[in-house]
């Protein structure tokens, strides 16, 4: 049976990582079924809408889905008040989770998301063309 994987980027917060949130899920697809392809769709901005979804219909679909996944993989580089969201929601629904972040010149990641315990998820500073090994030690566990 294939893994159910949630993986969560940046939408309304910013875009300017979707190329990349394109390559993160066609290699985690390796590991599993993506239940939010729409994250790395170039054509959802945020600005108009996730596919013309009222807010209330996202909230409820994206909690589904979290309730359905395996694994919890997000992007934290562009921070975002719905990547945190889902993540405290995934923690206090005890789902495995792998927070993947680009460290940047004048810019830390959150310490609620840094200084999260090991029992919780798994933090991890990352350059993309590390990726595969990353998902490899993860995924194995």
């Amino acid at each position: 049976m294939s893994l159910a994987i949630y993986f969560c980027g940046s939408i309304r917060a910013g875009r300017q990582d979707v190329d990349l949130y394109g390559r993160l899920t066609d290699k985690l697809s390796k590991f599993g079924r993506i239940l939010t392809p729409f994250v790395a769709d170039p054509l959802v901005t945020g600005m108009s809408g996730e596919h013309e979804e009222n807010d209330r219909q996202i909230y409820d679909r994206d909690m589904e889905l979290l309730d359905e996944c395996d694994v919890v993989v997000a992007e934290v580089t562009v921070p975002s008040l719905g990547v945190g969201f889902e993540i405290g929601s995934a923690v206090a629904m005890g789902k495995r989770i792998l927070c993947l972040y680009r460290p940047q010149p004048g810019k830390k990641l959150s310490a609620m998301i840094l200084g999260m315990p090991e029992s919780h998820g798994t933090v991890v500073e990352y350059a993309e063309d590390g990726i595969d090994a990353i998902f490899e030690e993860f995924f194995k566990k």
